[in-house]
This record gives C-alpha cells, structure tokens and sequence, in this order.
C-alpha cells in the first residue's frame, strides 16, 4: 500500500515537514517575505546606516599611544588628517593665495568633530611647505579616530575645503579619515554579477522560469540580509565592507541553494511527473544537503570570533546573518514557488532527457576512474604552482596611492608624494608621557632619536599638552605607508631607538598613528590565523565525520579545502602584490589587506564545502544503493557534475563582476573568491575529489567500530525507501555502466 504525502513527510524529517507546511501556506510564506524584505529595507533607509571601522587593539604599541592620549591629551586623540594645498602659478606665501588658504582654514576649524588646524604658514606647522614654494599642507585634528568621526562631519570638511579652491589654488584633502569618508558603491557591481547570473541559469535550464525562481529566492534573503545589517550598525559597530561581502557572499550562495533544490525538483518530476513527490524529494535530498552545506558556511564565519579583532567580530555576525537568510529562503520560498510553478518547470525538463541533458560527466567520471594517479598528478599540479606566490604574502594596509585618481584623496596623496615624498602621505604619531622631573630634556631626547632614525624625512614641532606632562611628534618616513621599509622603520624605533630614549629619560614612549595601526592590525592577524584556521578545520571535519561515516572525507576536505584557500590567495598574491597582470585589473602592487586572508579563508572554506557537501552527499547515496565504489563515483559525479559546475559559474560571474569596481579591497575580494570557486568546482571537484575516492575505493565508507557506535547519525539522503521509490525508472546513475 502506497504511502501518503503525510505519511511519508511525517517519516523523512523537520525539513520536509517544514516544505510541507509551506507548500500548504505559499501564499502565507511568499507575503510575509516580501513584508520583511520591505520592511527591513525601509527601516534601515529611514534610520541611515551607522557604520563604525573600530580596529580595537589591546596589548599593541599604537593602542597605548591612543588610550594616553584619550586620558592626557584628548584634543590629540582623534584623527590627523590633511588639507593640501597646492599653487597652480606662483607660490602658496603669496599674500593673495595666503590670505585665501587662511579663510579656508578659518572655516573649516569651525566644524564640527574638529578639535584643530595647523597652519603651513604658523611655528606648528614647520616643513609643511615644500621647498619649491607650491605645495603645502595643514592638519586638520578630529575629536575621534578615523574610524570613529561621523562620516557626515568629515565630508562636510571636504566639502568645505575644496570650495575655497580656485584657479590659482588646488587644495585636496588626504588622510585615513578622509578615504573611509566615501565607501565604495557595489550597486553597478551587483547588477553585473546578477545579469551574468541569469545568463547563466538561464543556459543551464533552458527556460526563464526555472531561471527566475532561484533569482527571487536569493534576492529576498538578501534584501532582508542587507536592511538587517543596517539595523543593526546602530546596535554593534559593524565596518562598512559588511554590506559589501554579505552583498558578495549573499547573492552567489542563496543562488546556488536554489539552483540546486531546483535541479533535483526536475531530475525528479522527470521520473514520477509528480510535483508534491518531487519536491519532498527534493527537499529530503538536495534541501538537506543545502541545509549542512549552509551551516558550515555559517560556522567558518562564525570561527572569526575567535581571533578577537572587534572589526571582525561585527562583520562575521553581519555576513553569517545574511548567509542565513538566503538558507532559509532556499528552504522555504523554493518550496512555495515549487509547489505554485513545479508543473511548468517540471514538463520543461521532462522534454529534456537527463541522458540528452548530462552524457558528459558520467564518462569524464569513468575516464578519471580509470586514471586516477594521473587525474590526482595534474590536479595536484596546477594548484601546487598557483600556491607558490602564497608563500610570499606580505600583509599590510594599503595607502591611498592604490585610490582611483576621482577620489581627492589619491590627489592629495600624489601632491604630498610630489611635493614632499610619499612618507609624508602617512606621518607615525609618537607619543611620549614625560617625567615630571624634566621633561623639556626627555621631549628634546625623542625628537633627536628620531630625526637620527634612518628612514625618518622629517619631524614636526612637538605638541604638549596643557599639563605638560604629554608631547606628540609626528613622524614623516622616508618611505610610502603601505611600504615594507615603513614596517621596518616602526619597528626599528619601537625596538631599539625609542626604548633606549625612555630608558634613560624615565619617558614612557609609544609609536601610534593610522599607519602604525596598520602594521599592529596586520601583525595581530597574522599571529592569529593558523589558530583560527585549525579551529575551522577541526569543526568543519569532524561534522563530515558524522555525516558520511568516514575517515577519508574529512580528511581529504580539509586537504583540499587549504589548497583551493592556497590557490586563491597566490593569485591574489600575484596580482596584487607582485603586480602581475596588474594593469589588466587596473591595480598598482602593494600589501595585500591584513583582514583579506582570514575572511578570505572563512568564505572560501564554506563554498568549498559547500560543493563538497553536494557531490560527496550524492556519490554516498549511490554507494549506499549500489555498493559499488567505482558506480557510486560516475553515479554522483554523473548527476552533480553539471549543477556544480553550473553553481560555481554563477559564483564566479558574480565574484568577477567586483573586480570591475574601483576600490582595491573589494577587487581583492572579488578576485579571491572567483578564483577559488573556479579551481574547487574544475579542478578540485572535478579532478582531485574523484581521483582520491577511486584511489581509496571501499575504504572511503569506512569508520572504525569504536566510533561507529559512539557517533550519532545525520543523514543527507532520503530515507532508502524513498529513494527505491523515485530511482524507480531511468536515472543518471543507469549510465554508469555504459561509462565504464
């Protein structure tokens, strides 16, 4: 006696149960997204994002040099930033032009969040004029670090500067405050990537409809997503590139989680001609799958919090939450649109045959089944030779000479770098707490330790305090901010000439500013990510442990997760720190961003497992049903091959089209994450995964006793009497044997 849909949605589990419920309520469902899509967007429109960049160190030199400043010094605490100035004819000592530059300045020190402004022309501002006469620069001082000041009030700086400019005088204005005072913009960015995406499903289905249904899916989670994050910037200090990676990392994953729901609804219907039957298949299957695939991005996310920098934690939580988002959409929108479309998708697909549809990847299965070592060998290869440049990596912050040459701030960098040097784009803060016994002998000792520092251009006048107890140089290095000799010199004074100096004055001295925050951030992340790495790993391999029952998943994930992360980051390496193919992605070589790795490694370890997750789940389904390694290989591989590939071409179309953008971060991102998808879905899935299982064959399924009996169960596949139903009639897995 056959059972009923409530029977067997009773039997399968909480996911189909849920579709269940959801197909009996889609006009419920589908309305009460779009309510929370509007209304999560509308609310964040009416509040206005609240974006905080707190790079919080505790424990590193710059974090001292701030903390005695915001208790000694406060009017010195804030951000330095600079107005530059520059005489288009003449000189800026000019009585016209100088009269000009002292209104300017006269206006903008009476704004708001500015606590100061040095002159070129007063005692303070000592070489602050070039020796050309043409450039120049004043300090502008705010009451809160750059990542602090509202960025509403240093726009207002900008806007005010530069409206004194005139033909006579260019002024620009530079700084860290001033670059993060314009985050990029990724609205021509996504519809790029959304347009290529389309493109995509488009191929792969052969019909609008089966296109549109993963499109809608992906953008209602990820609108709500977007509007959340937001919502919450009031609440935590979230960094503004949030909305960007969650924007990023939304839109390929809640894509490619319908994609593949959608996928099985089809190569079901083709079998049954049944729409409620194929969606509980669907659901039991590739929903499940969607369901640990999802979870494990959301756990590498999550591992972020483990490395302790507050400008992490924020962005882990925002993009883990929007990962989310478009889970639960894929496993509650897909199934209510399913349940209203499924027959017109459906008798679409059945006009398609699997065996017309996918003949390439059963016998590209067998042909590595029948070379592994070579499959294994060339896979190896190539991602072997694109790790090379990894080895190299050389974290940093990068400059504003890395701007687009519209943004004000890569002009005044330019002018600072003409006028100057380009050291001067990003002064070192030293901070001295003076002895109360004589503190005009200790002030005087730092500033000649520091104009006899090889490496440092020039030193400005000190700056006391009111009490007297606190003096503040700035700096000027030789060398650029993003420079590897500016690192060396940060280091050479904290290590050696600064300790000397307060050794024997009794001063207490520490070496702070926008760019010594830099090299801490980069050091303490650099300390930090082999443990977090490990952390992940660790997680990710005993759930496959779990889930599929064995040793060798586990481990050849982690191994083959770290060489797509590997891959990735050489090329990111190459490109844009060794500069190659630099022009053609319109980069200059620098530092690659200290939060790019981690990040980097969080999202690239979740898509891959991810695709693991898809593919291993459908080659252990087989092998539950045919006992046959070799089958149960072309059988997975068979009938994944063409949605994986399909899913990681969406994913690079949408990581691609970033790359097109202007800021550096996100084409880093951009290129990362493309490459990594592109090698894991051709090369890593398609040549070292199945390579390595032919290789093992029966040993891949199996687990020692001792933890066999101790793990709990999860499965992915439907219950066996649910797939001897649907996998009656012809199936990919039939081709198996003809591949061979």
């Amino acid at each position: 006696m056959a059972e009923s849909p409530g029977a067997r949605s009773e039997r399968a589990g909480a996911i189909v149960r849920l579709s269940t419920w959801v197909r009996g309520h889609r006009k419920l469902v589908l309305i009460g997204w779009a309510a929370v899509l509007i209304a999560s967007m509308g609310a964040a429109n009416a509040a206005k994002n609240h974006f905080v960049n707190n790079v919080s160190l505790s424990g590193t030199d710059s974090q001292r040099a701030a903390d005695l400043l915001t208790g000694e010094f406060p009017a010195q605490a804030g951000d330095i930033d600079q107005i530059v100035l520059h005489a288009r004819g003449g000189r800026l000592v000019d009585p016209a032009l100088r009269a000009q530059i002292g209104r300017v300045l006269a206006s903008v020190a009476h704004l708001p969040h500015v606590t100061g402004v040095v002159s070129p022309f007063s005692s303070a501002g000592a070489h602050a004029i070039s020796s050309d006469g043409q450039t120049g620069f004043a300090t502008v001082a705010f009451d809160e670090r750059a990542d602090l000041v509202p960025k509403d009030a240093v726009k207002k700086v900008i806007s005010v500067a530069r409206a004194g400019q005139s033909r006579a005088l260019q002024i620009e204005l530079g700084g860290r405050g001033i670059e993060q005072a314009t985050p990029p913009s990724l609205g021509a960015a996504t519809a790029i990537g959304l347009v290529a995406a389309i493109v995509v499903l488009l191929i792969t289905f052969g019909s609008a409809l089966a296109a549109g249904l993963p499109i809608i899916t992906a953008l209602l989670g990820l609108g709500t997503g977007l509007g959340l994050i937001g919502l919450g910037s009031h609440v935590l200090n979230t960094p503004d590139f949030s909305t960007q990676l969650a924007a990023l990392l939304g839109l390929g994953v809640g894509i490619d989680y319908a994609l593949f729901i959608v996928t099985r609804f089809r190569e079901s219907y083709a079998q049954t001609h049944d729409v409620e039957q194929s969606i509980t298949v669907a659901m039991d299957t590739a929903g499940r799958a969607v369901l640990f695939a999802g979870s494990t991005v959301i756990i590498a996310l999550l591992g972020l919090l483990t490395i302790g920098v507050t400008l992490l934690d924020a962005a882990a939580l925002a993009v883990a939450a929007t990962v989310a988002l478009v889970l639960i959409a894929a496993l509650t929108v897909m199934p209510a649109l399913l349940s209203r479309f499924g027959e017109r998708i459906g008798q679409h697909a059945g006009r398609r045959s699997v065996r017309r549809r996918a003949p390439f990847w059963p016998r590209w299965a067998a042909l590595v089944a029948r070379s592994p070592w070579q499959a294994l060998s060339a896979g190896l290869a190539i991602m072997l030779v694109l790790c090379v440049p990894a080895a190299t990596l050389r974290l940093g912050q990068s400059d504003a000479g890395n701007d687009p040459t519209s943004h004000t701030s890569r002009r005044a960098y330019d002018l600072l770098a003409q006028g100057f040097g380009k050291g001067f784009n990003g002064p070192l803060q030293v901070v001295a707490q003076l002895p109360r016994a004589d503190g005009a002998a200790a002030s005087g000792a730092v500033a000649a330790a520091l104009r006899a520092t090889p490496g440092v251009a020039a030193v400005s006048a000190p700056v006391l305090s009111p009490s007297r107890t606190t003096v503040v140089y700035q700096a000027f290095p030789a060398s650029s901010p993003e420079s590897q000799a500016t690192t060396d010199l940060v280091n050479r004074l904290r290590d050696g000439r600064l300790p000397a100096v307060a050794h024997s004055t009794g001063a207490r001295i520490f070496v702070g500013g926008s760019t010594a925050v830099g090299i801490d951030f980069a050091h303490v992340l650099g300390s930090k990510l082999t443990l977090f790495i490990a952390a992940v790993i660790v997680l990710a391999a005993l759930l496959l442990v779990v889930v599929f029952r064995s040793l060798v998943i586990p481990v050849q994930a982690a191994v083959m997760n770290l060489l797509s992360v590997g891959a990735s980051l050489g090329v990111t390496v190459a490109v844009f720190q060794k500069g190659w193919l630099g022009s053609l992605f319109g980069v200059t070589p620098g530092p690659i961003e200290s939060f790019i790795p981690v990040i980097l490694f969080a999202i690239v370890f979740g898509l891959s497992m991810d695709y693991e997750v898809f593919l291993v789940s459908r080659i252990h389904e087989a092998w539950m049903r045919r006992r046959d390694p070799t089958a149960a290989l072309i059988d997975g591989l068979g009938s994944t091959g063409r949605v994986v590939t399909a899913a990681a071409t969406i994913m690079v179309c949408v990581f691609t089209s970033f790359v097109l953008g202007e800021d550096r971060i996100v084409k880093m991102f951009g290129l990362g994450l493309a490459s990594a998808v592109f090698l894991d879905a051709f090369v890593v899935r398609s040549l070292l995964l199945p390579a390595v299982l032919t290789l093992f064959g029966e040993r891949t399924w199996k687990l020692p006793r001792v933890l066999e009996r101790r793990l709990p169960r999860i499965a992915l596949e439907a219950p066996s009497q649910e797939r001897s139903r649907h996998d009656r009639g012809p199936h990919v897995g039939g081709l198996a044997e003809e591949a061979v």
